[in-house]
C-alpha cells in the first residue's frame, strides 16, 4: 500500500477504505456532528421539520450552548430558548449549556478522540485535529444531511506539512506560530487542504497550545489542521475520562508519504500581531512602535484556556495595568476557571484591575458590545475582520495572552518578552 498521510489514514478509516488517493471524493461516516445555540437548532428544528425527517444517532449530537449567553437582550433568550426546548423535545444526551466554548468543551467532556472524523457547525472546529482527529466545519445545510444521514462527501486533501525545529522562547506561544504562519501565506494559503503540523516544538506544546494551532488553522484556510497524537494527548483524554485504548502507532502520516513540507525554526520566533482587519497582515511585534490600546481582551478559543490565563498571570504578576486601559478577561470555559481560581490566577489578574466576563464565546462574536468606544484593541482571539467584534470604529489587533496583558500594562502594543525579563 502506498504510504498515507495522517489525513488520508483518518478518511479512509471514515469510509471503510484501505487508503485513499489526493483527490478522491469519498463517503465518510461521521463520528460525532458538534453545533452551538447560534448555528444549531434554530436553523435546523425548521428544516428538519420540513423534511420529516430525524436524527440519525442522537449519541453522536453534541449541542453547546455559548455563542448567545448569558442572554442579554430578546434576541439572545429567543435563540437560546428554541435550543434549549429543541434539546429536551428530542432528549440529546450530551447537551452543555453555559459552561464554555464549544472548542473547548469538547475536548474536556472527552468526546474528541484520535482516528474520529468529526464535523462541526462552527468554522473553528478544526480544533479537533489537534486530537488526531480529521474534523471541519460545515454550514447548516450540509450539517443537516449529517443530521440525518449520519454521513458526508470529502474531497480527499493533500497535506502540507508545518515542520517547527527547535524550542520557542518564554513569552512566544502557539498563537504566535500561527499568525507567523498567515503572515507568510495568508489567510487562503492552504487552500482548503489539510494542514499537520509537526516538529519538536509542537511535540514540546500542550495539548492546549494544541488546540490554538488547529483551531486558527481555518485562518490559514485549511480544512482540517492535524497533529499525530502522542503521550501528551493520551494524557489529556485521560483526565478527560477517555479510557479506551489509543493507537499511536497508527494515527501518524507514514514515512515517505507524498507531503508539501513547510519548515521553521521556533527558537527564533518574536511575539507576532496581527494588524487590522486580516489575521494575515501579522509583524513580529517589534514593528508596531507605541500602538496604544484602550481595551486588551484575553478571550476566546483561541485565547482563554487554562494555560492563556496562566500566560498572562505571569506578565501581569503584582503589576497594575495602565489606567487607561480596560483588561477585560472571559475564561474559556468554567473549567478553565475554576483550575485558574485554585491556581490564584484568578486573583493575579483581578488584583492587576482585570474585569472578568462570563464564560462565553462573547465579544470574539460580537455579542455584547464590550468594545464600545475602543479606537483600538489588542485581542488574543482568532480573528480581526473589520466589525468582527461588533464595533467596525474599533481596529482589532490580535496577539497571544503573553502580548495582551503586557499591552494592558503599558497602554500599547508591548513585547512581552521585555516584562518577563524585568521580573527575573
Amino acid at each position: 500500500m502506498q504510504a498515507q498521510t495522517l489525513a488520508q489514514k483518518l478518511i479512509a478509516k471514515a469510509c471503510n477504505q484501505p487508503s485513499v488517493a489526493v483527490n478522491e471524493i469519498v463517503t465518510c461516516r461521521v463520528d460525532l456532528a458538534m453545533f452551538h445555540d447560534s448555528s444549531g437548532p434554530r436553523r435546523l428544528k425548521p428544516m428538519l421539520e420540513k423534511l420529516g425527517a430525524r436524527i440519525w444517532d442522537k449519541s453522536k449530537v453534541v449541542l453547546v450552548m455559548d455563542h448567545y449567553v448569558p442572554e442579554e437582550d430578546d434576541d439572545s433568550r429567543r435563540i437560546l430558548k428554541i435550543a434549549r426546548d429543541w434539546a429536551a423535545e428530542q432528549q440529546l444526551p450530551n447537551v452543555y449549556d453555559s459552561i464554555g466554548i464549544c472548542h473547548v468543551v469538547l475536548p474536556q467532556k472527552g468526546h474528541v478522540k484520535p482516528g474520529m472524523l468529526c464535523v462541526g457547525g462552527d468554522s473553528h472546529s478544526p480544533t479537533g485535529g489537534a486530537f488526531g482527529a480529521y474534523m471541519f466545519g460545515v454550514g447548516s445545510t450540509e450539517m443537516l444531511g449529517v443530521v440525518v444521514t449520519g454521513q458526508i462527501w470529502v474531497k480527499v486533501p493533500k497535506t502540507i506539512m508545518m515542520q517547527w525545529s527547535g524550542r520557542l522562547q518564554a513569552g512566544v506561544t502557539a498563537k504566535d506560530m500561527m499568525l507567523h504562519m498567515i503572515g507568510l501565506y495568508g489567510t487562503n494559503g492552504a487552500d482548503y487542504n489539510a494542514v499537520e503540523f509537526t516538529g519538536a516544538a509542537v511535540s514540546a506544546l500542550s495539548m492546549q497550545e494544541r488546540m490554538t494551532l488547529s483551531n486558527m488553522s481555518a485562518e490559514l484556510g485549511a480544512q482540517a489542521g492535524l497533529i499525530a497524537p502522542d503521550q501528551t494527548t493520551v494524557d489529556f483524554l485521560r483526565v478527560a475520562g477517555v479510557a479506551e485504548e489509543i493507537d499511536l502507532a497508527h494515527w501518524k502520516t507514514d514515512a515517505h508519504a507524498d507531503v508539501e513540507i513547510h519548515r521553521f525554526d521556533a527558537s527564533v520566533l518574536a511575539p507576532m500581531v496581527a494588524a487590522p482587519h486580516s489575521p494575515g497582515n501579522s509583524h513580529a511585534v517589534d514593528q508596531f512602535d507605541k500602538v496604544p490600546v484602550q481595551i486588551a481582551y484575553i478571550g476566546a478559543c483561541t485565547g482563554a484556556k487554562l494555560d492563556d490565563l496562566r500566560a498572562a498571570a505571569r506578565v501581569l504578576g503584582n503589576r497594575k495595568i495602565d489606567p487607561a486601559v480596560r483588561l477585560l478577561v472571559a475564561p474559556a470555559s468554567q473549567l478553565d476557571q475554576q483550575a485558574a481560581q485554585k491556581e490564584g490566577i484568578m486573583d493575579t489578574l483581578i488584583d492587576a484591575g482585570a474585569e472578568i466576563f462570563a464564560t462565553s464565546c462573547g465579544a470574539c462574536s460580537g455579542y455584547g458590545n464590550a468594545l464600545a468606544g475602543a479606537g483600538n484593541v489588542i485581542s488574543s482571539t482568532a480573528r480581526n475582520f473589520k466589525g468582527r467584534m461588533g464595533s467596525v470604529e474599533t481596529n482589532v489587533y490580535l496577539a497571544s495572552p503573553y502580548t495582551v496583558a503586557a499591552s494592558a500594562l503599558t497602554g500599547h502594543i508591548t513585547d512581552p518578552r521585555t516584562i518577563l525579563a524585568e521580573a527575573r
